[in-house]
């Protein structure tokens, strides 16, 4: 078993206690409120929140988000009955490259709701959950970023990132002086990539529920072949 590969130094729990002070938004106040787990948890015993945006493109301050998906699941279990998805009208235009890549149309957000009008639904089902993601800027960022433009407040978590996890795996397995000599390099950390390297079933990219529980199926597969799931949260989340 490998040791989880970053020590981040994140306190948690005195960033909500902060920020449930500084919050003015009764729902930030009530995301902030809820109990996270203790930093010595092991990671056997969180039940995780799978989360996965598709966007207008990659830019936060200038693109949106358009369908929302989360999963709950443990180490052992993904609770496909509590899933859920939205989507939402963003305020930007859809372009062509965004509409091939996800394949959600015009026609598709037409009658769909503003982010604002989900905003209680989506934190009450983050609330209290320690989220996984693959590549948390996009998720990060997006939500920050959606709930600025209208509350005006930011928003703050802990994550999992089953990208980085990946990229510092294949960085590690990759690495040494004799790993160099051969010409090895790390292996792409791509969703589908990653899972292909874990034997997982190949999904149908870009949807966001469909990822989340890739994600959440991706994280399984990592804790079972490289770590020790009685290692603590803490060595995880950033």
């Amino acid at each position: 078993m490998i040791k989880a590969l970053q020590q981040p130094s994140i306190d948690w729990q005195m960033k909500f206690s902060k920020k449930l002070i500084q919050a003015r938004d009764h729902r930030l106040q009530s995301f902030y409120s809820k109990i996270l787990p203790s930093p010595d948890t092991p990671i056997s015993e969180i039940e995780f929140l799978a989360v996965d945006f598709e966007t207008t493109g990659l830019d936060p301050k200038k693109d949106g988000i358009i369908t929302i998906g989360v999963v709950p699941f443990t180490l052992n279990r993904i609770c496909l009955s509590r899933a859920k998805h939205w989507t939402v009208r963003p305020k930007q235009k859809l372009e062509e490259e965004s509409v091939v890549i996800h394949g959600i149309t015009h026609n598709d957000i037409l009658g769909a709701p503003d982010f604002s009008e989900v905003i209680d639904e989506v934190l009450d089902a983050l609330s209290g959950k320690i989220m996984v993601v693959h590549y948390r800027r996009i998720e990060r960022e997006f939500l920050d970023q959606a709930l600025k433009a209208r509350i005006n407040e930011g928003i703050i978590f802990p994550v999992l990132d089953t990208l980085q996890i990946e990229s510092d795996l294949q960085n590690k397995i990759s690495g040494g002086l004799w790993n160099k000599l051969k010409g090895k390099k790390p292996g792409s950390v791509r969703l589908g990539k990653s899972r292909t390297r874990y034997g997982l079933p190949v999904y149908t990219p870009h949807h966001a529920l469909t990822d989340a529980i890739a994600t959440a199926e991706l994280l399984q597969a990592q804790i079972a072949h490289h770590f020790d799931p009685n290692q603590p949260i803490r060595d995880f989340w950033l």
